[in-house]
């Protein structure tokens, strides 16, 4: 423990995608000598030269102010299990067809730590996983190790593995890494306790230590639960569309409990990105495989599958013939703060009104580089722009599918002049009605009265 508390132990991130990089990068500003593992020799040699290879605020600069002194990226993974005495292992762990994880990255990494054990190592399992994958990864170390080239030395090598799961919102994920709400990890030893804690210390967040198989299901159950939530706010917005209610007053109202709280409970098209509709699946997978029900969450995941189609039926009803429309679509990325669009919303916005012939012309602060690769500019029928008020050039209707809070700050009547139509679809409640309805525009939003009335307001009595 003496070189832990001197950090003079170096620690070893395995894996430098959304979680790995903003993780290693944490650590680097914590003190501690950090190599940052990856098997794509294109990712190392980008970030060699100080180049981060994602888009998030803030990641950049830091990635400028420990390269090379704290922060070392690398390639030779073997190598770096040797050096380190942490290894957070944060390989990917996508989704196969049924919903279950594919966890093969993180199985070859188990097997690559067995075959270089070379003293005491800290396992340390940051992506997530279903349950009961931590006694996975020492099964097959203990396996690999003991079997290795005929070696029969694990009795005298001690390892422990731990699982300590990420709550990183992009966007916001620095932030998360230096003052997050709660650490979670899951142990079965006291040194990997006692490692733990000693390096998440200087965040004086709360520590809740577990089992490992309970930290695999908080981040599960946390992910799924808020998912829940926006399911939730999003089914009681199809009523108050069906009624003429107002949903953002009623999660206002609801969002005064305390025992529920405001957050996530923005109407809008549905969640997305690259975790929550991911670890949703597999929880529901790994529920299945116990013979357990979770019929619940295939309902919150039923109920966001069908944002997407809603919207565009909001679109067609607005339109009424969507064929040759020519329609600005802002926002790509999942959420704002991020260029990801993986399981965006907006992106199966875009492929349905494609399919029936729109025009479509997009923009977004930062995810277009990204998106080109799946939907490549198609003369006349999907153009890339530079500016909100390039996509509106001579569209029948604007579309907003990520909020991003420049959108909010556009000049509405430079883009009533430029449009064909003076409509707006909002997609995500974004932009305040009376305002753009004030410029002249046709307004569309979820689960709020199109027509202009009493909207009401909190005071204290």
């Amino acid at each position: 423990m003496a070189r832990i508390r001197s950090k003079r132990a170096k620690i070893a991130v395995i894996g430098m995608g959304h979680v790995g990089l903003p993780t290693a990068l944490g650590l680097a500003s914590l003190g501690w000598q950090v190599l940052g593992v990856d098997c794509s020799p294109e990712l190392v040699s980008r970030l060699q030269a100080g180049e981060a290879t994602f888009y998030e605020p803030g990641l950049a600069d830091l990635l400028q102010q420990h390269l090379g002194k704290n922060f070392l990226p690398v390639q030779d993974l073997e190598k770096a299990i040797r050096e380190a005495t942490i290894l957070f292992l944060c390989v990917g762990t996508p989704q196969k067809t049924t919903g279950e994880a594919d966890l093969s990255q993180l199985e070859a990494a188990a097997r690559t730590i067995a075959q270089n054990l070379n003293s005491y190592k800290l396992i340390v399992e940051k992506s997530t996983v279903p349950a009961i994958t931590a006694q996975w990864i020492q099964r097959t170390i203990r396996r690999y190790a003991n079997n290795e080239n005929g070696r029969k030395h694990l009795d005298r090598i001690e390892f422990d593995v731990a699982s300590n799961p990420e709550f990183l919102q992009e966007g916001v994920a620095l932030d998360n890494i230096s003052r997050p709400e709660r650490i979670v990890c899951g142990v079965d030893s006291d040194r990997a306790r006692e490692i733990l804690e000693e390096i998440y210390r200087p965040l004086s967040a709360p520590l809740l230590m577990t089992g490992l198989s309970t930290a695999e299901i908080i981040k599960h159950a946390a992910n799924s639960f808020l998912s829940m939530k926006i399911s939730f706010i999003n089914m009681v917005a199809d009523l108050c569309d069906a009624i003429g209610a107002d949903v953002t007053k009623v999660a206002e109202g609801i969002g005064m409990d305390p025992r529920i709280g405001p957050a996530f409970l923005q109407a809008g098209i549905g969640f997305g990105g690259y975790c929550f509709p991911k670890d949703l699946r597999a929880f529901i997978y790994l529920a299945e495989e116990h013979g357990v029900d979770f019929s619940l969450l295939k309902q919150v995941e039923a109920i966001n599958e069908r944002r997407s189609e809603l919207f565009v039926k909001k679109v067609r009803n607005a339109l009424w013939v969507l064929h040759d429309k020519t329609i600005a679509a802002l926002g790509l990325s999942f959420k704002p703060g991020t260029d990801d669009t993986r399981e965006s919303p907006s992106v199966r916005i875009v492929d349905r009104l494609l399919s029936e012939g729109a025009a479509l012309r997009l923009h977004d602060p930062k995810a277009m580089p990204l998106l080109q690769k799946v939907f490549p500019p198609q003369e006349g029928r999907l153009t890339y722009c530079d500016s909100p008020y390039s996509a509106a050039q001579n569209a029948h209707a604007l579309l907003i599918l990520t909020d991003w809070p420049e959108y909010k700050l556009l000049d509405w009547n430079q883009l009533r002049a430029t449009m064909q139509l003076p409509l707006i679809l909002d997609g995500r409640n974004l932009l305040d009605p009376a305002t753009v309805r004030s410029a002249g525009f046709e307004y569309i939003s979820i689960g709020r009265p199109e027509a202009p009335g009493f909207q009401g307001t909190a005071s204290s009595v």
